[in-house]
């Protein structure tokens, strides 16, 4: 790999693979991926260095590590989001002002009409054929940011629920309440009204 990142010119992307290689523990093609969809997404959004964003990743794999440890958006700040789709695809917005409801959105896939230009790297997309990270990365390196397609939008905010801490009436644990329910989501589980 360390030949691979001698293409690599930019200090501050080499910064970025070393953090999330630590972080991950080592640089995956997912990774890297995720780390050039993070610079897209500042960019096109104009965000400032330490401007807070939000995202939605369309896979668990690899993909969300560089927005956690680049961007500092976890689960627990609910700032990363996962809907698992098996989409090398994200979804990367800034903070709305205070009371706006639409914001400013990026949705950017790793497109696979423009990876079928590559052929080891569309081998390594489509799961067509075993081609290492090294491999795949040092083609990613060479095409920048080619091999994405995006799409700017305005998204619309949900709405913050309103919650409370209660007591649920069937296990007596307690459990953010969210919208009045009675019963805690383990127990609607169990009993057949929310599925797994």
């Amino acid at each position: 790999m360390k030949d691979v990142l001698k293409k690599i010119k930019d200090p501050y992307l080499l910064f970025q693979i070393e953090r999330v290689s630590s972080f991950h523990g080592y640089l995956s093609t997912g990774a890297f991926i995720g780390i050039q969809m993070l610079n897209i997404a500042k960019r096109v959004l104009a965000a400032d260095p330490g401007e807070q964003l939000y995202v939605t990743c369309e896979t668990f794999s690899c993909l969300p590590d560089p927005f956690q440890i680049l961007a500092g958006c976890t689960i627990g700040n609910n700032k990363l989001r996962v809907k698992d789709h098996g989409k090398m695809a994200v979804l990367v917005n800034k903070k709305a002002p205070d009371g706006q409801k639409l914001v400013r959105s990026i949705r950017i896939v790793l497109d696979p009409e423009k990876t079928s230009k590559y052929p080891r790297l569309h081998e390594w997309y489509m799961k067509t054929g075993k081609v290492p990270h090294e491999e795949a990365i040092s083609v990613l390196i060479d095409v920048r940011e080619s091999v994405y397609s995006y799409e700017i939008m305005d998204i619309e905010l949900p709405e913050k629920p309103e919650k409370s801490i209660a007591l649920c009436d069937k296990c007596g644990e307690s459990f953010v309440r969210k919208n009045g329910g009675a019963l805690c989501l383990s127990c609607m589980e169990k009993i057949g009204v929310l599925k797994e």
